[in-house]
């Protein structure tokens, strides 16, 4: 065998492309670690007060005071979906669900905020297309989803990551 027969021989992807597979998942895990734990941050805010947050009652108050009513039911909705969609991202399991429930609960922060133009919801927009694209990526190898019987990622996940997340957004939007 010729040495140019032996680079005619079929590689997987990352080698054929060039790239790094321990650098992609490393660049997710830094992905998710962050936006997923800055994300939890900013649910346990509104929960529990916790990171200097607000706290349920002033949060139920501002949701109260932003068209959301009862602002408590949707202070708890919201404050949880970020709580859950954060940590689930965080630690790399159910990546797909979690991709949907931030972006649901991201499309109504853009809604309050849109008025104040893109400085006003960039941060939401910000998380929404993180978890998109981790829907579509996975997690990596680097999380509680890889190797699993469970672990989902792809175009077809994505989209359903996607259509799931702009439904639960557009029924909060209409129940409000």
């Amino acid at each position: 065998m010729t040495a140019n027969t032996e680079t005619r021989t079929a590689r997987p992807l990352e080698f054929r492309t060039g790239a790094d597979p321990v650098a992609a998942d490393t660049g997710l895990l830094l992905l998710r670690l962050f936006f997923g734990g800055l994300l939890f941050v900013h649910g346990t805010q509104k929960l529990f007060g916790w990171f200097n947050g607000y706290g349920l009652t002033a949060t139920a108050d501002g949701f109260g005071q932003m068209g959301y009513n009862p602002g408590k039911f949707f202070a708890v909705l919201a404050g949880l979906c970020e709580a859950v969609g954060g940590g689930l991202l965080f630690l790399g399991l159910l990546t797909p669900l979690a991709a949907a429930i931030v972006l649901g609960t991201m499309i109504n922060a853009m809604n309050v905020t849109w008025s104040g133009g893109l400085a006003g919801y960039e941060s939401a927009l910000l998380f929404a297309v993180v978890a998109v694209a981790l829907g579509f990526t996975g997690p990596g190898r680097f999380s509680l989803d890889h190797g699993r019987a469970w672990q989902r990622k792809g175009i077809v996940w994505g989209t359903g990551a996607f259509v799931l997340g702009v439904v639960a957004a557009v029924v909060t939007l209409l129940t409000k």
